[in-house]
């Protein structure tokens, strides 16, 4: 049968070439960023309406789907084109029928390209001012699931989720502070899209007024796994499920802030960029290998 002469051949055409393309790992494309996030939306949405895939590789389409969108906005595409291009993908799968043999055809393709990712332990995902580290071995002891480095003044900052076969999942922060005091409190300052709906891209973060402001929910000493290379101690300071909600949200050319606070009422600052966040998450929720 000629692909192409009719809407259901040209859905199935469009579905071969999407999974010729993801044959590759997520971040080896050569499609046009939009592209690639309209060819992934497509598989996503095909396989989510006929049951294609397994939890773990729809876990790992969604984090190649993220990432998509990531570099789509980097590469100057916005929320709203990214909204259209969604729904149209989203339609085409809806047009495909479940049975075709073409969509089996795309299922065993996309089942080959990405039997190897699955089974893949870390990732970086990197950004404009700095990586996302992600690290989904199963260790007994807290480490870093997903973890980006910066500093503040000479003290060595991480930011990200922490966990460990026992222990949850949580974001954390951890800093080992060169000098007395220590800090007293820690804060995340990000962009509030309930009055800031546009991102902001000055390289900082908003006004304070356009900002929201999540403090941690505790603190204590840090784990070793959690530390800097030289670091014999520090504080990890933990935050709410919120906060990674809302970094979730932010375009990825964002940044964001971790402060710490001191008695005295001074304030010494880490800043983050959002980058591929969610993405890295959605590596990390595929589960231990």
């Amino acid at each position: 049968m000629i692909l192409g002469r009719t809407k259901h051949g040209v859905s199935l055409r469009r579905g071969l070439a999407v999974a010729m393309m993801l044959a590759a790992l997520p971040g080896a494309v050569s499609a046009s960023p939009a592209q690639t996030f309209y060819e992934r939306s497509f598989v996503m949405a095909a396989g989510a309406r006929c049951n294609l895939f397994d939890a773990r590789l729809t876990a790992a389409l969604n984090a190649a789907t993220l990432q998509a969108r990531g570099a789509a906005l980097r590469a100057g595409a916005s929320d709203i084109d990214l909204a259209a291009t969604r729904a149209r993908a989203h339609a085409r799968a809806h047009a495909t029928p479940c049975g075709s043999a073409d969509l089996n055809v795309v299922r065993g393709r996309v089942e080959a390209g990405f039997a190897g990712w699955r089974r893949t332990r870390s990732m970086t995902f990197p950004g404009q001012r700095g990586d996302w580290s992600a690290d989904r071995a199963a260790y007994s002891r807290t480490t870093w699931r997903l973890m980006q480095a910066t500093s503040t003044g000479a003290s060595p900052v991480r930011f990200g989720v922490a966990g460990g076969i026992e222990q949850p999942d949580v974001l954390t922060a951890v800093v080992s502070w060169y000098g007395r005091p220590r800090p007293t409190g820690a804060r995340i300052v990000l962009r509030d899209p309930t009055i800031a709906a546009r991102p902001w891209l000055s390289g900082t973060t908003p006004p304070a007024p356009q900002t929201r402001v999540i403090w941690a929910a505790a603190n204590q000493a840090a784990p070793s796994g959690l530390l800097a290379v030289g670091r014999a101690d520090g504080q990890a300071w933990t935050f709410p499920a919120a906060a990674a909600q809302a970094l979730a949200g932010l375009d990825p050319r964002e940044v964001f802030a971790v402060e710490f606070v001191f008695r005295d009422g001074s304030v010494a600052r880490s800043q983050f960029e959002a980058g591929d966040f969610p993405a890295a998450r959605a590596f990390v929720a595929m589960g231990p290998v």
